[in-house]
């Protein structure tokens, strides 16, 4: 169990190459997301790994020219018993495994996916399930409250004290008087510093953040406003809005553009170009982003430094995992404060308050190492959601009432005295290494990818999959014949089985055998 920004995926990796030691045996990691798979398909190429991200249970087992896949644990619920075959021997690794105890059908389904598997890494960044869902493959204690037993854990006040790791989060809180008519058709006011019943605690936070309401609005200019300042030492910063839902993703993205003259990105976990929306604003300079169950764990975009909990979603699981989207360290900034603004709702200042005591006992607890040190040697230079029911329940009116935390001390002891990120580029040195990937005939088509890095094998052999589908349509126009009989052919010209399950230079061949087609019925003409 680590924090975000601790490295769980580059250990993870590493923990592989070594673990495999030079052997072609089965590797699979499974994430919470769609997106995570992606990410983490890119991650491991830079490791040696070619790893494919859209294997299906049709596909059977792991392709030729791939060290393994990425799945979700979704995937694992429908695919057991083909897991089973695939991750035998191999070595499995679990991201945010926590998720696995979220439905009994997938804890059944992992524990029964990789069984087999000679060995099995588990990752959570977040504390584990505090409910009665075990997790597969976890131990846990034989007290009363059957607590979860992990082999090592390193958390957010352990990685401040380190430095170089994640940075210190701070929590502005807005109260406001808020009106709503209540469930039972009654008129009801309140802020966030009166005590009320747990009913109206929700309808309350649901009346906060209406976006025809003062609350919200105030307070996405106040991000905005810490958000500017922030940028004037980081131009690329950004900023982060987690909406309720997808109307209200837009709604917030409205008002933002209405204050910023920008529109922001809007990530939304229904729109299939999620997961694009985030990569390209990943990598531009672009100040905000809204998003709705997408930028959520493991999503890394280390440039984020401001976040708006703009969600109805109260758990600490999730209030945690948020707070880890801007709390990732960044090296080459001296300062690097993050900023959550929040609702004061008494749950959400709870988990709060729980994460900055934590924050102010370890710089303290920094200041006091780096004090020692000092002492020790005098020539040191330190280098610096709730689901809402049908209801006669109706937000009337909200405004805020400024309550942003006092602000911290000039020193926050997060300047690091050395980076202690493992940089991929280092890993060249490792005494032991995977077997080269297969080399290729010809170039490599479109060899820089979006990010910036060479691009994966799994994207290499996506675009040729798209270009072999691309030029069946044009056969299909040039020679009248149905898409059945023109894939059969260019099939058996180029001795590819199914398109699906081909390797990167038999797509190359089936691209080449469709070119050379259409090049003779051209000349014919």
């Amino acid at each position: 169990m680590a924090c975000p920004g601790a490295g769980k995926t580059t250990f993870a990796l590493t923990a592989a190459r070594h673990w495999l030691r030079g052997e072609r045996l089965p590797l699979v990691v499974v994430a919470p997301t769609r997106h995570l798979k992606t990410q983490w398909a890119s991650a491991a190429e830079r490791f040696g790994f070619h790893l494919e991200p859209e294997w299906d249970a049709s596909l059977g087992d792991i392709p030729s020219d791939m060290h393994g896949i990425v799945v979700t644990y979704a995937q694992v619920a429908t695919s057991a018993r083909t897991l089973f075959d695939v991750s035998r021997g191999g070595i499995v690794v679990l991201d945010e495994v926590h998720h696995a105890g979220g439905d009994l059908s997938w804890g059944t389904a992992v524990a029964e996916a990789f069984a087999e598997a000679n060995c099995r890494l588990l990752l959570s960044g977040t504390p584990f399930r505090s409910d009665d869902a075990p997790i597969p493959f976890v131990e846990y204690t034989l007290g009363d409250h059957g607590d979860a037993i992990s082999d090592f854990e390193y958390d957010y006040g352990r990685a401040l004290v380190d430095g170089g790791v994640v940075r210190p989060v701070f929590f502005p809180r807005f109260d406001g008087h808020m009106e709503w008519i209540g469930v039972d058709g009654a008129l009801k006011e309140a802020s966030f510093s009166d005590d009320v019943g747990r009913e109206d605690r929700s309808a309350r936070l649901r009346t906060a953040l209406d976006a025809d309401g003062q609350w919200l609005p105030t307070v996405l200019v106040r991000a905005d406003e810490k958000l500017r300042q922030i940028r004037k030492q980081q131009p690329d910063a950004g900023g982060l809005v987690i909406a309720v839902d997808q109307a209200h993703a837009r709604a917030c993205a409205a008002l933002l553009e209405r204050w910023t003259g920008e529109a922001p990105a809007v990530a939304l976990s229904d729109d299939p170009r999620a997961s694009a929306v985030i990569e390209t604003y990943a990598r531009s300079d672009q100040a905000w982003v809204v998003a709705v169950r997408m930028i959520s764990e493991g999503v890394d975009i280390p440039r984020l430094r401001v976040g708006v909990h703009a969600t109805t979603t109260v758990t600490p699981l999730f209030f945690r995992q948020a707070v880890g989207r801007i709390a990732r360290w960044t090296p080459g900034l001296a300062s690097q404060k993050a900023y959550f603004f929040v609702p004061d709702d008494p749950r959400l200042r709870h988990h709060a308050q729980e994460i900055a005591s934590q924050r102010r006992h370890s710089i303290n607890e920094r200041i006091e190492m780096e004090a020692q040190r000092e002492s020790a040697l005098d020539d040191l230079t330190r280098a610096v959601q709730i689901e809402e029911q049908p209801s006669l329940f109706q937000a009337l009116s909200s405004t805020a009432l400024d309550g942003e935390e006092t602000p911290p001390r000039a020193d926050d002891g997060i300047d690091p005295a050395e980076d202690i990120v493992i940089a991929a580029e280092e890993l060249a040195g490792l005494a032991v290494d995977l077997p080269p990937p297969p080399k290729l005939p010809g170039r490599d088509v479109d060899a820089r990818g979006a990010l910036g890095d060479l691009r994966t094998k799994h994207a290499r052999k996506k675009d040729l999959r798209q270009w072999n589908a691309d030029r069946v349509l044009e056969l299909v126009r040039a020679t009248g014949m149905e898409h059945p009989m023109v894939n059969a052919e260019l099939n058996k010209r180029a001795g590819v089985e199914r398109v699906g399950e081909a390797d990167e230079p038999a797509l190359r061949r089936r691209l080449q055998a469709a070119d050379d087609w259409l090049d003779s019925m051209r000349s014919r003409r």
